[in-house]
């Protein structure tokens, strides 16, 4: 698309939106629109066919999009349903995040035909155009337009959890453009935007399908070996089944030297030794903190190059997940309680190990044995030492753990391609949007 601007321009008097088409008018939001700043929230519903469908804070994506499936369904009196009820058009804006540390506030989601009768919380506002001055689609981009959302970050208060100015927020100057260009622009960025909004759907499903690839290679080669035509035999383990013949069952417990626990001192400090926790395990790899927060700890708990640490408590989807030190010890990094670090014997290669602990079966089995506790399951190390595994002899360990080195860094380098493709997309969206609210592109003769 070639880019035209408009042939003139005049200051539209706010610093952050610069000159706007000649003929465009500048008014305050609340002056171009009918606004409600509380919301409902109601009763708990007395059965299934009970209520209407409350949209929240996390019922609006970063991108606009309502979820109408994941709200809370609320009893509402008449009353509430006459103040809260949105409808076509309305444009749905968080107020506060609920979160002290993600400023989400000034968000907004455009409300459409199909999603019925819903209504708007309490940590939301309603604005909602009045037709003869501002199109819904129009006053919906230029809200999420990436001008107004730096402006927004400017004017959040964060006592408590970040939170929208709302009386600032109401006296925005928002662009007039004439109606009909105003429906120009918002068909114009609809169309735009979708077909970007596409593009990046797919390049999001050919992530998935490279990462099942990297996945199920993985599995394949830890628990099949190199040789494809190798002669096989039953393992004895009911996830594995067979396994090359020359391997050798052991379990887990068998393979290590060290199994100890992190530390539990506070983690409150500011010294130059760096703490892992759970978050630094990533994708079978310990990711290393930019800073530490200890002034000293035992050497004896000082981690070493290959030592693996594996989750022992967490949400159930995460606990087991191990991760591989690669680090050299000049890293001064010691570990918490959470964790539970293992030392592969010398017969052993931890590389080899990383890969197969963290295969989808062997996580699958290792949660099958995890305590359940509030909102967390506790793996200790006692019972996933009795994890059985297929192990082969140390040279075919290392040879695996170099083969899949090699073929994992491949496929995550062309991840690394697809998600940077990904935040060019969204980053020429953000400008296209912005451009055309602001009038810094004549979308109209753009077209022609």
């Amino acid at each position: 698309m070639h880019a035209n601007a408009y042939s003139k321009y005049k200051p539209s008097g706010v610093e952050w939106l610069g000159d706007v088409p000649e003929h465009w008018d500048v008014k305050r939001l609340k002056y171009l629109s009918e606004i409600s700043t509380s919301g409902v929230w109601g009763e708990d519903p007395n059965s299934d066919s009970d209520g209407f469908r409350v949209a929240t804070t996390a019922n609006i994506s970063p991108l606009g999009e309502i979820d109408v499936a994941g709200m809370h369904v609320r009893s509402l009196s008449t009353e509430e349903l006459k103040k809260g009820l949105c409808r076509a058009g309305d444009i749905i804006v968080v107020k506060s995040s609920g979160s002290a540390t993600s400023v989400i506030s000034g968000k907004s989601g455009l409300v459409l035909p199909e999603h019925g009768r819903i209504c708007f919380s309490n940590f939301t506002l309603r604005v909602r155009p009045i037709e003869k001055s501002l199109h819904p689609i129009f006053a919906w981009f230029f809200l999420s337009s990436e001008v107004v959302r730096s402006q927004v970050r400017l004017m959040v208060s964060t006592t408590t959890y970040p939170n929208l100015q709302v009386p600032e927020y109401l006296s925005f100057l928002v662009p007039e453009p004439p109606l009909p260009e105003q429906m120009a622009i918002a068909d114009f960025l609809d169309r735009e935007t979708g077909r970007m909004d596409m593009l990046v759907g797919k390049k999001r499903t050919l992530i998935e399908k490279l990462k099942e690839k990297r996945t199920a290679l993985i599995s394949r080669t830890v628990t099949r070996g190199l040789n494809p035509n190798a002669k096989l035999k039953p393992s004895g383990i009911e996830w594995l089944g067979d396994m090359p013949a020359h391997w050798e069952v052991k379990m887990l417990k068998r393979t290590w030297a060290i199994c100890e626990y992190g530390i539990s001192e506070s983690l409150a400090g500011d010294g130059p030794i760096r703490v892992l926790t759970m978050g630094h395990i990533q994708d079978g790899r310990v990711r290393i903190p930019d800073e530490g927060c200890l002034e000293s700890v035992s050497n004896a708990m000082l981690l070493k190059r290959h030592d693996l640490l594996f989750n022992r408590t967490n949400s159930l989807v995460h606990v087991g997940k191990v991760g591989l030190f690669e680090q050299d010890e000049a890293a001064s990094c010691t570990f918490a309680s959470y964790l539970v670090r293992l030392r592969v014997r010398k017969e052993h290669n931890p590389r080899f190990f990383a890969y197969l602990l963290n295969t989808p079966q062997v996580l699958e089995f290792a949660r099958g044995l995890a305590l359940p506790s509030i909102n967390q399951a506790n793996l200790n190390p006692t019972r996933y030492g009795q994890i059985r595994v297929a192990i082969p002899p140390f040279p075919e360990q290392a040879a695996i753990a170099d083969y899949l080195d090699r073929e994992t860094a491949q496929i995550d380098r062309l991840v690394e391609k697809v998600e940077a493709a990904i935040e060019r997309l969204q980053e020429y969206r953000t400008a296209l949007i912005t451009a055309a609210v602001t009038g810094k592109i004549d979308v109209q003769k753009s077209e022609r």
